[in-house]
């Protein structure tokens, strides 16, 4: 779709097949991967939703995984639903993008600050998430991870953002 959500002109024949073996050899010659993460902000407790999974240690920030065919924002939504009933009441705002070189050497992060939710009921741990909750910004979890914690100082306390996660 064009940007005034018209349809764009389709190619055929030879053009249109060699745009998409462009594509596919793009896939596997420069694969990169894009993730959303978000800083559930609640102001009147001065808190923010992290989440510690069942693979990995730590507490971080809700998000996950663009899948194939889905904007930002609706993973996003799903991914905020999925790990914490949370549902957004407003749009995010868009505050950083991040190269998480830890991951992979192609893999970004998209962050947002969402300000503007509710949440449905409290998350119960299950097979992906083994806690979640709302936790003050002035007295994080000694095991907050340092991205975590980079980024809510980033998006809470006017730290200089890195490229980097």
């Amino acid at each position: 779709m064009n940007d005034d959500g018209s349809p764009e002109p389709r190619q055929s024949g030879w053009p249109g097949l060699r745009r998409k073996l462009f594509h596919l050899l793009f896939l596997f010659r420069r694969p990169m991967t894009l993730g959303v993460r978000a800083v559930v902000y609640d102001r009147a407790f001065n808190s923010v939703f992290l989440i510690r999974h069942t693979y990995v240690p730590g507490l971080q920030l809700p998000g996950g995984g663009v899948e194939t065919g889905e904007t930002a924002l609706q993973a996003l939504e799903r991914e905020l639903h999925e790990e914490g009933n949370i549902r957004l009441t407003a749009s995010p705002k868009l505050r950083s993008v991040h190269f998480n070189r830890h991951a992979s050497k192609r893999d970004h992060v998209m962050l947002y600050l969402v300000t503007e939710f509710e949440q449905e009921t409290a998350k119960t741990p299950d097979y992906e998430i083994a806690e979640a909750g709302f936790f003050p910004v002035d007295d994080l979890p000694e095991d907050t991870t340092v991205g975590t914690r980079r980024r809510i100082a980033e998006m809470l306390a006017g730290a200089d953002v890195s490229p980097y996660w």
